[in-house]
């Protein structure tokens, strides 16, 4: 009887480490996702260069040109002269061909 008993604490241990190793293994494996992708575009891959555009510092990708602003950089730009600024942001590429 003591050999199923045994048998038993065993199985429950390794269950436990199991699920330990199973709990580890996902920790690591969503903090390697996050930092894999820091500093790059999310669609392309290239790396993030800091600029400030009218005062409000963002990260522009080089490659597809996709923008990031911080949570109240936005509300910053919306505050100025829209027509302008916005105008002019979109634009970039009509006067640089030109």
């Amino acid at each position: 009887m003591t050999d199923a008993w045994e048998e038993r604490k065993k199985a429950l241990e390794n269950e436990y480490i199991l699920r330990t190793e199973q709990e580890n293994l996902a920790k690591m494996k969503q903090k390697a996702i996050e930092t894999a992708a820091l500093g790059h575009c999310p669609k392309c891959g290239k790396a993030i260069e800091p600029t400030v555009f009218h005062g409000v510092p963002l990260d522009q990708c080089p490659g597809c040109g996709g923008v990031w602003l911080g949570p109240n950089d936005f509300k910053i730009l919306a505050a100025k002269d829209h027509r302008s600024w916005f105008e002019r942001w979109f634009n970039q590429d009509d006067e640089n061909t030109h």
